[in-house]
């Protein structure tokens, strides 16, 4: 996500640098650059053309700092009115009223409408609420059933749809439900269609008319880029959004539709869906994606996930073990294990501050899902001394751990190269800290 963004950022900041100060000449080059990187990225037309006149307004405006270079001033500026145009700071539900409080989700066929439903609610009860699911779909094969399977799979209950029921009937009885059993928040997943049309939006504007949500959320594929710009306009039109969800913002989407949707629409991006597991949706937060596109990291971000996976008392063993240079193959396998439940390896390198430029170098560092397996089989092949003293691997433990694991002495030795890549890693992130770690960081420190 953004990686290509991010590096043309990055290749504009270069070309500034050794400048004494930002003038009207060197400052039209690297805005003509900007201008490109988001063009690229499928940025709408007319916010890139609003975007580059307000950062170059600023920027021939401001006085430099005396402790900021011309790269880091300018940083600073394109930093502020990216996240104003983002949307300055994140949105929350509008669950503030007497409960239940209805959510309607609304979309196209493919955008992953219902699957988002199930992630909303998973995000919901994690916050102390709780969700009723409502399967307000009865036109799509199986799309009742499908929320019913995820239902179950958060154990978050959910409304016993009848086929072929009236859908505003479906939602209204699915409120009255829910304020009996006391749930405080229902999530409607409303029927979508190949395109848009206007059966399906006369639908939805009788099933607001009809529960008065306190939310409309367009749920939209990040991945078609200018069309999600387009979808979310036509149904802001006919419904009134007060939200976005962002889908399969972990592939290859170029980022337009996030910089470009609050822009063109005035509806706030939400959240953002990050993988297919349940548990993979995020608060998009307008200032830390800004950052983690000029290359500045998201710590905040990094610190919630984390905080996720890891309690208390293991933080506190682990802290212990890299102080005294103590780490092993196992903690290596555990960290590696955490991680891979927090994101993918490139997003999670991306929120360290001074690792935005760097993810080329460090890709061939983080296993995949396959090689995940395979380091997790080997190390489990080892005795407790082994993977607690890697200096005991010696040719021949190689040879029988690999045979042990069903692996190659190849395998077993690229284990370990990137077990001490690891280690050296680490080792310098302890002496320096996160300070040693962003030295790139583009503000003061």
């Amino acid at each position: 996500m953004f990686e290509n963004l991010s590096e043309k950022f990055q290749g504009v900041l270069k070309g500034l640098r050794g400048h004494g100060r930002i003038t009207e000449g060197n400052i039209e080059g690297a805005l003509n650059e900007v201008r490109l990187a988001l063009l690229e990225a499928d940025v709408n037309y007319k916010v890139v053309k609003e975007f580059v006149a307000a950062v170059k307004e600023k920027a021939l405006g401001a006085e430099v700092l005396l402790s900021l270079s011309p790269d880091q001033q300018f940083v600073k500026i394109v930093h502020a009115e990216m996240t104003r145009m983002m949307g300055a700071q994140a949105q929350e539900l509008n669950l503030a009223r007497r409960p239940p409080v209805p959510v309607m989700l609304v979309g196209l066929q493919g955008s992953g409408k219902t699957t988002t439903c199930g992630k909303l609610a998973l995000h919901l009860r994690k916050g102390k609420r709780t969700p009723f699911l409502v399967p307000a779909d009865v036109y799509r094969p199986a799309a009742v059933e499908q929320l019913k399977v995820l239902a179950g799979q958060i154990e978050v209950p959910v409304f016993d749809t009848r086929p072929g029921a009236d859908p505003v009937a479906i939602c209204r009885d699915a409120i009255a439900q829910a304020d009996r059993s006391g749930y405080d928040s229902v999530l409607l997943d409303t029927a979508g269609r190949l395109h848009i049309d206007a059966q399906m939006m006369e639908e939805l504007a009788r099933i607001k008319a009809a529960v008065d949500p306190g939310d409309i959320l367009l749920v939209a594929d990040a991945m078609t880029g200018q069309d999600a710009v387009n979808v979310a306009r036509a149904f802001h039109e006919k419904l009134g959004l007060t939200g976005v969800v962002l889908t399969k913002m972990d592939g290859d989407a170029r980022g337009g539709a996030a910089l470009s949707i609050r822009a063109v629409t005035g509806a706030p991006v939400m959240f953002v869906g990050v993988g297919e597991k349940l548990d993979a949706l995020e608060t998009f937060h307008p200032d830390r994606m800004a950052s983690r596109i000029l290359g500045m990291g998201d710590l905040l971000t990094f610190v919630e996930k984390a905080q996720e996976q890891v309690d208390e008392k293991q933080a506190r063993e682990l802290s212990r073990k890299l102080r005294r240079n103590e780490f092993t193959l196992e903690d290596f396998r555990d960290q590696l294990l955490r991680l891979r439940k927090m994101g993918s390896m490139e997003e999670i390198l991306g929120m360290i501050p001074g690792l935005g430029g760097k993810m080329k170098e460090l890709k061939g560092m983080a296993p995949d899902e396959a090689e995940l397996k395979r380091v997790v089989a080997i190390i489990d092949s080892m005795t407790a001394k082994e993977r607690r003293n890697a200096k005991l691997l010696n040719g021949s433990r190689r040879k029988r751990i690999a045979g042990g694991s069903g692996t190659t002495v190849q395998d077993v030795n690229r284990l370990m190269k990137n077990f001490q890549q690891a280690e050296e890693m680490i080792r310098r992130m302890s002496k320096g800290g996160m300070r040693g770690m962003g030295r790139n960081f583009p503000f003061p420190q």
